[in-house]
């Protein structure tokens, strides 16, 4: 089995893998700064979207009856207690628990009686 083994470098000091990492360096972090501003661009557009959806949601939330509220706040806890027990991300289990939120929020505050008309 033979074996051969090259060195790239100027004068022997190695100064070309110096400048070769340095030239790469260069270039991922103009990567990293070019993406960084394309995401940097988009976040307005993005909270936008969400506010929009979120908005939708509630409209939705709030048009049903008290009936769909309840099972759905049941079926969402349920999965967030059963993501909970079988170890799964926090962040998951936060995840699941918002729609539950949503709905039991509407629920309470429905016969909390605090919508009743508002007088100006």
């Amino acid at each position: 089995m033979t074996t051969t083994t090259s060195h790239a470098t100027e004068g022997g000091n190695g100064s070309s893998a110096a400048t070769t990492m340095s030239a790469t360096a260069k270039d991922v972090a103009a990567n990293v700064s070019s993406t960084a501003r394309e995401v940097a661009a988009r976040i307005p557009d993005a909270a936008n979207a969400t506010g929009y959806q979120l908005t939708k949601a509630n409209e939705l939330i709030q048009r049903e009856s008290d009936e769909v509220l309840s099972v759905g706040a049941t079926l969402s806890l349920g999965l967030a207690l059963g993501l909970f027990l079988g170890g799964a991300n926090r962040i998951l289990v936060i995840l699941a628990m918002i729609p539950a939120a949503a709905m039991g929020y509407t629920l309470f505050d429905r016969h909390n009686g605090s919508r009743g008309p508002r007088m100006s």
